[in-house]
């Protein structure tokens, strides 16, 4: 099936072939938080530079949608990748990016940075 995964931080776009069976798993702001302190999480954010340089995750490392290439993520040196943006609409896309490009990537931050604020948890001054 083809799948047309619209960049929704500016006007890119990747076109992908996604088998039937991807998905992308929800986790909540509490679970991050802890797969983050418990060391078992890497975080990507998919914002923009200029949305980071505002607020950010405290840890993440951050590779933009609107140029996000499988291939140039980091390794997760054993970690389990979790994508993140600001309202889980981003993240979403580049863990069905990720997946059309061979990764095994399916888990994203429910309801982003919004979802995280609102439970409370740190940010900083990207």
């Amino acid at each position: 099936m083809a799948v047309r995964l619209a960049d929704h931080g500016s006007d890119r776009s990747t076109e992908a072939l996604l088998p039937d069976n991807n998905q992308v798993h929800d986790l909540t702001p509490e679970e991050v938080a802890e797969g983050l302190a418990e060391g078992r999480y890497l975080l990507i954010d998919v914002r923009e530079p200029n949305e980071v340089a505002v607020e950010a995750y405290p840890d993440a490392v951050v590779v933009p949608l609107s140029t996000f290439d499988p291939g140039d993520l980091p390794d997760p040196q054993g970690k389990t990748i979790v994508f993140a943006c600001r309202s889980g609409k981003r993240s979403v896309t580049a863990s069905l990016a990720a997946q059309a490009g061979g990764k095994p990537y399916d888990q994203h931050l429910a309801g982003g940075m919004l979802g995280w604020k609102a439970v409370g948890l740190p940010t900083k001054t990207g």
